[in-house]
């Protein structure tokens, strides 16, 4: 198939998307960036961690999208006290029939809000890891597959914050993009203040089926990546684990680079990119819009960049800049 007749493909399927952007704007005020990291997720069937203080519609958000697609969702609100068998499910013996029952717990829908993950601990948010990876939970000795689509959407409050966690390392890297959710501008916060004073409602009803969204990923594996773009993206996750090769001095400040999943998901979140923007093919500003998001969560600092107050962010567009592109 040719770019020609890819970009017609995508041109068409790319209108279900923005009717689901469109309703998603009706309820949330600004946050674009967010709106468009949440999509491609969905496009890509990948996991989606937002990080932003209290009040920024993180929850909001998620509803939101759950409910502009016909399908199921459950919200599980992660506390100190949560157990691994309230979000999987457990088994229990009937005495009436001297049998083992298996009841299944909430994470047997499409979409799983689990909000504020890091208000539980390592034990319970490890319990994740299984569904993340393999899209199947094992409850004793017996396995079940989870329906597609499965998308875990988890909202964190910053590590500071009392009272949280911080994500294992081995879960953390599950999800496909990390988003930094930042205050609204001036303006959209007056246009939320009258939102609120004047009672609008919040609820939206499905827009697209499920299978509109499966015809949409399917489309989208289809964009054309040339062989230079994948030796970008190399490049990029690379220079995080060795960056001396590649003539970057910030080698002391990283004590582990991204992991081959980082070069997976950003081809992936490359081409969501491009589908969102209707082109059949994917350039290399697709790459360098979305290794932030998919980078900023791989990247394990040393002690010297925290000394030094530098974040992942800063690293990464150290990278950016240097890494020469095609």
């Amino acid at each position: 198939m040719d770019i020609q007749e890819i970009t017609r493909r995508v041109e068409k399927e790319s209108l279900m998307v923005r009717q689901v952007m469109a309703g998603i704007e009706k309820v949330i005020v600004g946050q674009r960036h967010l709106i468009e990291r949440m999509l491609i997720g969905l496009l890509c069937d990948g996991h989606l961690l937002l990080e932003g203080l209290p009040g920024l519609a993180k929850t909001t958000a998620v509803k939101t999208l759950a409910a502009s697609i016909r399908t199921t969702f459950q919200r599980i609100q992660f506390t100190p006290d949560l157990l691994p068998a309230d979000i999987l499910g457990t088994q229990f013996y009937r005495p009436d029939t001297c049998t083992f029952e298996i009841r299944k717990g909430p994470i047997f829908h499409n979409i799983i809000l689990a909000d504020e993950i890091n208000r539980a601990p390592a034990k319970v948010q490890s319990a994740l890891l299984e569904a993340m990876q393999e899209h199947q939970i094992t409850i004793g000795e017996t396995t079940f597959p989870l329906a597609r689509p499965f998308l875990v959407l988890a909202t964190q409050n910053p590590i500071e914050q009392e009272g949280t966690y911080p994500l294992p390392e081995a879960q953390i890297d599950r999800f496909m993009l990390k988003i930094k959710v930042d205050y609204p501008s001036a303006e959209e916060e007056k246009e939320i203040m009258a939102r609120v004073y004047a009672g609008l409602d919040e609820d939206m009803e499905g827009v697209v089926e499920v299978d509109q969204i499966r015809s949409a990923h399917e489309t989208m594996k289809l964009i054309h990546m040339e062989e230079r773009i994948m030796d970008y993206i190399v490049r990029l996750t690379a220079a995080t684990r060795r960056p001396e090769e590649f003539g970057l001095d910030i080698g002391p400040m990283i004590s582990y680079g991204a992991s081959p999943r980082a070069s997976i998901w950003l081809g992936m979140a490359a081409r969501a990119h491009a589908f969102l923007s209707g082109r059949g093919y994917v350039t290399p500003q697709d790459v360098k819009s979305m290794a932030p998001d998919v980078l900023r969560h791989r990247i394990i600092l040393s002690y010297e960049a925290e000394a030094e107050e530098k974040c992942a962010d800063d690293l990464i567009k150290i990278v950016l800049e240097r890494i020469e592109v095609p």
